[in-house]
């Protein structure tokens, strides 16, 4: 059952008359980047919110899918293909392929979503980004230590936290960085484990039994959200109350999530595209930040573990799944 509503701010636009003039000669192109194939939900997101806009795939707008099935040093090969088929702007769907349509290309717009744009590099700053560079943040760092709370609420007792990161992703150290400070902040003891593939997700869950952890936090990573349905059954298997920013997890049967809309973003990210299309220059395009998040709680794996969810939570929540 949905509560809230996920609300980004309004940035402003002014003319680039160079694409502009590109617009009215021919039929819009936008190039699509993700390392994996998007989930079919966030691609239908983007779509919708293009239609909403008054483009119809096909059409009135041509949109080009790149991926590198996974593979991270492929993927500015996929970014360059979208430069040589002369899309008018890129989405790039993470910070990964966020990179490495920045390595390709200097000239063409880019639409991102990031976990730490400015950590990245990516934007000047975020009122004004400087380069060919806009979009939406997903704030990923700042969010670790709301996670870290909420899940404490749940598992009062929790002191050993596992902390599962992807040092392949460009924004997990800053991410990494922060959840280390705030679980010291509130008493908890991390453990941290690297999770690359679905081999070392395993491996990761039977290390934090053996170190004595109480719950699992998983930091955002390229790749994770496939991993999700694994995950949430190594986690009630070995009896790990886990934590994640998208609703993905839960959804799967894992315990709680906290943080952005995926397709909330990714329907706004056909925001940028339009007034980029229509004349705006990225660097006058201010990168959004979400002022809300989800919460979103597995009512039914809470009973699985033996945990009692608050109701002050429940109350709060944007979607409890029983």
């Amino acid at each position: 059952m949905k509560r809230r509503e996920f609300i980004l701010a309004l940035g402003g636009t002014v003319a680039w008359p160079v694409v502009a003039r590109a617009q009215a000669n021919r039929v819009p192109r936008v190039g699509v980047l993700s390392l994996r194939p998007m989930p079919s939900i966030y691609v239908e997101t983007f779509l919708q919110g293009l239609r909403d806009l008054g483009y119809v795939e096909g059409q009135n707008i041509i949109v080009e899918y790149r991926d590198s099935a996974g593979r991270s040093d492929s993927l500015p090969a996929s970014a360059a293909e979208l430069v040589k088929a002369r899309v008018d702007v890129i989405f790039a769907n993470g910070s990964e392929a966020t990179r490495a349509a920045r390595q390709v290309t200097t000239g063409v717009p880019i639409v991102m979503t990031s976990s730490n744009p400015l950590g990245l590099g990516f934007v000047g700053s975020l009122a004004r980004p400087e380069g060919n560079i806009t979009g939406v943040s997903l704030m990923a760092p700042e969010t670790s230590g709301k996670r870290l709370e909420l899940l404490k609420e749940i598992v009062p007792n929790l002191v050993n936290i596992a902390v599962f990161w992807n040092p392949n992703d460009p924004g997990a150290a800053s991410s990494l960085k922060e959840t280390v400070a705030a679980a010291e902040a509130i008493g908890l003891k991390p453990q941290i484990l690297e999770t690359v593939d679905g081999n070392s997700i395993d491996a990761a869950f039977e290390q934090a039994v053996k170190q004595g952890a109480q719950g699992v936090i998983l930091l955002p990573a390229p790749g994770m959200g496939v991993q999700m349905p694994r995950i949430a059954d190594l986690a009630l298997k070995n009896r790990l109350p886990t934590m994640y920013f998208s609703a993905e997890l839960p959804k799967a049967g894992g315990l709680v999530s906290y943080g952005v809309s995926i397709t909330a973003v990714s329907r706004r990210a056909a925001y940028y595209v339009d007034r980029i299309l229509k004349g705006a220059k990225p660097a006058d395009l201010p990168v959004e930040q979400p002022t809300r998040f989800e919460l979103v709680i597995n009512l039914k794996t809470a009973k699985a573990l033996g945990l009692s969810v608050p109701a002050t939570l429940l109350v709060s929540a944007d979607e409890v799944i029983e």
